[in-house]
C-alpha cells in the first residue's frame, strides 16, 4: 500500500492512522504480496473478495467502456430532467428541505454547498484499506448507471485507486441509510477541497449542482467495511477448525462426532461440508471405531460441525448481501433514461444488510465460545494425561492457566460486539427520516470483531501445540494438520516454564491467516 503523502488543496500532514491504528482498527497481519491484477468494473460482477483485493492494492480497478456509456447516458438524463421538472437534491434542497426549491441563479453553486455541509464526519480518520474499498465500490455502482453523475468522476476515483491516493475519511456520520458525510468527504476532496492521503491525487473535478447528491446516494463506505470485515473473519473460521483438529489430537478425541452417517440426514447443509473437513484435517475414516476410553468428548469437539456449519451459512449470506448491494443502482432518485424518469424510493435503507451482519457476528461468537470449551479441555489433567494448564514439572507451576483469562476477555468483547446494531432507532432532519438500519454500526462491530476473535483462537493454539509437545504427538504424515503442526512449531517457544505468554499469542494469531490456506 502507498505510504507517502501527496495532499490536494487543504492536504496536511497528519500521521495515517493506517499505519497507527487505534483500538477501533486492530492490526491484521499483513497479507503476501501477489501480482496485481486488472480488474474490469462494469457495475454488475464486483465481488466482496475482488472488492477486497483492490483494497489491498493487488487488483487494478479499470472501468468498462461501456458501462461509462451507460454512466453519461444517466447523467446526460439527469440534467434535461433537472432543468424540466422537480428532482430531490438537483432542484430542491435535501432531507428536511425537500420541499426547498433551489432558484435557477443558484443552481451553480448548490451542489457545493451540499458537499461542505454535509462533509461532517468526525472521529479518528479511517485506514487506507478502508476507504479504497468504498472507492472501488462507489465507482462500480457509478457504472450501474442509475445515479445521473459526470463519468469523469468515475474516472477519477479509479484513478485515485490506481496511484494509491485516498481522501481523508473520518469514522462517524452514518445511520445506515447513506454514508452521506464519508461520501462528502470524498466529493470534496475530487473538487479539491480536503485532504488526501496516500499517492497523487487526480486533478480536481468542477463538479457542478448535478453531481453532488448522485455521488453521496450511496452506503459504500458501510459495504466496504462489510467486505474487509468477512474476507478476514471467514478465514479465519476455517484457520479455527485446523486448530480445533489440533486440540483434539492433543486430547484423544473421538472421530464419532464427525462420522459421515451422524452427519449424511442433513447433507445439504454446511455442517456436512464441515464434518467432512474435520475428517480430512485428522484423517479420520467417515464410520470411525468407538473410542476406547471416554464414551464421548465436550461439546467444543462433539458439537463442532453444529456450531461451525452456521458461521460459514450466516458468512454465505452476508457475502451474499454485500454482492447485492455492490452491483445495484440505489442513488435516490433512481435515474432511468429509459423511462426519462427520476424514481424517488428508500433504497440507501440497508435493512437486509444490516441483519446478515448482525446474523453474522451472533454465530461467530458461537464459534469463539466453542474455542474457550477446547482451551479449557487442554488445561485438564482427564484430557491431556498432563499435569494442570500444562505446566512444567515445577510445584505449582501455572503453565498456560493465564490463557483462559485472556481468551474470556477477548470473548468478552466479542459478545458486545455481537448486540444487533438493527436494534437501533433515531429520528432525523425534524422528523422527515424516522428511522434508521444502523448498517454502518453492524459494519463496524463486524470489522472490530475480528481482532478480538484472533487473539481467543491465538490462545486455543499456544495451548494446543504446546499439548502435543509435552505429550510427544504430531499429526500423522501428509495431513494438512501436519502442515499446520510444522508452522506453529517454527514459531512458538518450545518452553513449558512459566514465563509470559504474549508474544507467543500474538505470534500464533499472526499465522492463522496462514491456516486458513490449508485445504
Amino acid at each position: 500500500m502507498h505510504t507517502g503523502r501527496t495532499g490536494g488543496t487543504g492536504s496536511t500532514g497528519s500521521t495515517d492512522p493506517a499505519e497507527h491504528p487505534g483500538p477501533s482498527h486492530p492490526v491484521r497481519p499483513i497479507r503476501p504480496v501477489r501480482p496485481v491484477e486488472t480488474v474490469t468494473l462494469d457495475g454488475l460482477g464486483l465481488s466482496p473478495a475482488v472488492a477486497v483485493r483492490i483494497a489491498d492494492g493487488a487488483a487494478r480497478a479499470v472501468p468498462s467502456p461501456g458501462a461509462l456509456d451507460r454512466a453519461r447516458t444517466s447523467w446526460h438524463t439527469a440534467r434535461q430532467l433537472a432543468l424540466t421538472g422537480r428532482v430531490y437534491g438537483r432542484s430542491t434542497g435535501v432531507g428536511a428541505n425537500r420541499g426547498e426549491d433551489v432558484p435557477a441563479g443558484s443552481a451553480a453553486g448548490h451542489g457545493r454547498r451540499l458537499l461542505r455541509s454535509h462533509a461532517g464526519a468526525v472521529g479518528a480518520e479511517l485506514p487506507a484499506r478502508e476507504v479504497r474499498a468504498m472507492l472501488a465500490i462507489r465507482a462500480n455502482q457509478l457504472l450501474a448507471g442509475g445515479a445521473g453523475l459526470d463519468p469523469a468522476v468515475i474516472t477519477a476515483l479509479c484513478a485515485a485507486l490506481d496511484s494509491g491516493a485516498y481522501p481523508v475519511v473520518n469514522e462517524f456520520g452514518s445511520v445506515g441509510t447513506g454514508d452521506i458525510a464519508a461520501l462528502a468527504q470524498t466529493g470534496l476532496a475530487l473538487a479539491g477541497e480536503h485532504p488526501w492521503r496516500g499517492g497523487p491525487p487526480p486533478p480536481p473535478l468542477p463538479l457542478d449542482d448535478n453531481d453532488a447528491l448522485a455521488l453521496i446516494s450511496s452506503n459504500a463506505l458501510t459495504l466496504g467495511q462489510s467486505a474487509l470485515a468477512l474476507d478476514e473473519l471467514r478465514a479465519l473460521i476455517a484457520a479455527t477448525e485446523v486448530v480445533a483438529a489440533l486440540s483434539h489430537l492433543a486430547v484423544n478425541g473421538s472421530y464419532e462426532a464427525y462420522a459421515e452417517p451422524v452427519h449424511a440426514p442433513r447433507a445439504d447443509l454446511p455442517a456436512y461440508a464441515v464434518a467432512a473437513r474435520m475428517r480430512a484435517l485428522l484423517g479420520a475414516p467417515e464410520r470411525p471405531r468407538p473410542p476406547l476410553g471416554r464414551i464421548q468428548d465436550p461439546y467444543g469437539f462433539r458439537c463442532l460441525p453444529q456450531i461451525h456449519g452456521p458461521a460459514h451459512e450466516a458468512a454465505d449470506a452476508l457475502g451474499a448481501a454485500i454482492a447485492t448491494e455492490v452491483n445495484t443502482a440505489t442513488e435516490n432518485p433512481l435515474i432511468c433514461p429509459p423511462d426519462k424518469a427520476a424514481y424517488h424510493h428508500g433504497g440507501f435503507y440497508l435493512a437486509g444488510l444490516a441483519l446478515a451482519l448482525d446474523h453474522f457476528r451472533l454465530a461467530l461468537t458461537q464459534t469463539a465460545r466453542l474455542s474457550t470449551s477446547r482451551l479449557a479441555a487442554l488445561n485438564e489433567p482427564a484430557f491431556t494425561r498432563l499435569r494442570p494448564f500444562l505446566a512444567d514439572g515445577e510445584p505449582a507451576s501455572s503453565g498456560v492457566m493465564i490463557l483462559e483469562y485472556a481468551a474470556g476477555a477477548a470473548l468478552g468483547d466479542l459478545r458486545a460486539f455481537s448486540a444487533p446494531a438493527s436494534l437501533g432507532h433515531t429520528v432525523l432532519s425534524r422528523g422527515v427520516e424516522e428511522q434508521a438500519s444502523f448498517a454502518s454500526l453492524a459494519a463496524r462491530q463486524t470489522l472490530r470483531s475480528a481482532g478480538a476473535y484472533r487473539l481467543i483462537i491465538g490462545c486455543e493454539l499456544v495451548a494446543a501445540v504446546r499439548a502435543l509437545r509435552l505429550r510427544g504427538l504430531r499429526p500423522a504424515p501428509g495431513l494438512a494438520a501436519e502442515r499446520a503442526f510444522d508452522l506453529a512449531a517454527e514459531i512458538l517457544e518450545d518452553n513449558p516454564a512459566d514465563r509470559p505468554l504474549t508474544d507467543d499469542v500474538t505470534a500464533a494469531a499472526a499465522l492463522l491467516d496462514a491456516f486458513a490456506r490449508l485445504p
